[in-house]
């Protein structure tokens, strides 16, 4: 009787065990943080390319991360009650262009909610499609104002780390990036006190562009490339236009973003920072 007491009371912990480990498991997965990407994915075949690559590189490392990973190309899900079930937010190649769309973003990020955008996300130019009629975003939120200019072709450049930020933490000093379009803005970041600058171009990458204009090819300055800003939970990743075969007429992708783990790992010390941090 004494043997068949302890073997009922073993079936018993263990069952506890099994049900304990489960009620964990359960309780994990309602902790997972949620990630929602908006993208447009219509104008030039580069920023097509990397819309593409990143919807199959952020389902894999959210994966791997334990968080949740989804995409929109509907910018009329940019509201309130949407928003509300994602820690983090990512603009994958374009901004919100309606009124309403843009105050929810504003809200949504003035309350503590977490940003990261990429590249085109943050271009802004009078006269042209993506004109800088958003103070707020360009000027207070990205600090960067109009777009200046930009390198051509896309090409690989030395980056370094200017400040120390857990964004930053396990990233050389140095490091060579995917090829990429560099941008230069209108505004000085590097007079913002509200703006960090994580990332900018080593004087090692000069001349960086190969042309043929000559003004596509920087042979001086001073050129930050990932920043937050210290009031809220974002970054800005100048990277996000994969080189293509403009010349050969084949559209054919010639790198892609993703492929380097040094700037992977910035983009995901930044999604782990912000999906896991409460809201202020």
């Amino acid at each position: 009787m004494k043997i068949f007491n302890q073997r009922i009371n073993l079936v018993l912990a263990a069952l506890f065990l099994i049900c304990l480990t489960g009620f964990s498991q359960h309780k994990k997965e309602k902790t997972k943080f949620k990630v929602i990407a908006f993208y447009t994915g219509k104008n030039d075949q580069a920023h097509i390319s990397f819309v593409h690559e990143a919807n199959k590189w952020f389902p894999k490392i959210a994966e791997e991360n334990h968080f949740v990973y989804d995409s929109t190309s509907n910018w009329d899900n940019l509201n309130a009650k949407f928003l509300a079930n994602y820690q983090v937010v990512l603009f994958l190649d374009t901004r919100p262009e309606t009124p309403s769309q843009r105050e929810a973003f504003q809200k949504y990020m003035e309350n503590g909610g977490g940003f990261i955008g990429f590249h085109f996300s943050a271009f802004a130019l009078n006269n042209s499609s993506y004109p800088q009629n958003w103070d707020w975003y360009h000027n207070t939120f990205l600090g960067s104002g109009e777009y200046g200019s930009n390198t051509w072709r896309p090409t690989s450049a030395i980056l370094r780390v200017e400040n120390q930020d857990p964004i930053t933490k396990g990233i050389p000093k140095t490091f060579k990036s995917q090829p990429n379009e560099w941008y230069r803005w209108g505004n000085d970041l590097t007079k913002n006190p509200d703006i960090k600058i994580l990332l900018a171009i080593d004087e090692s990458s000069f001349p960086l562009g190969t042309g043929p204009k000559a003004h596509e090819i920087w042979h001086s300055g001073y050129y930050p490339v990932v920043w937050t800003n210290k009031k809220y939970k974002m970054l800005y990743v100048n990277m996000g236009h994969n080189d293509i075969d403009y010349e050969g007429k084949t559209n054919k992708t010639l790198s892609y973003t993703f492929e380097n783990e040094t700037q992977n790992k910035v983009i995901l010390n930044a999604l782990l920072l912000f999906g896991n941090k409460k809201s202020k």
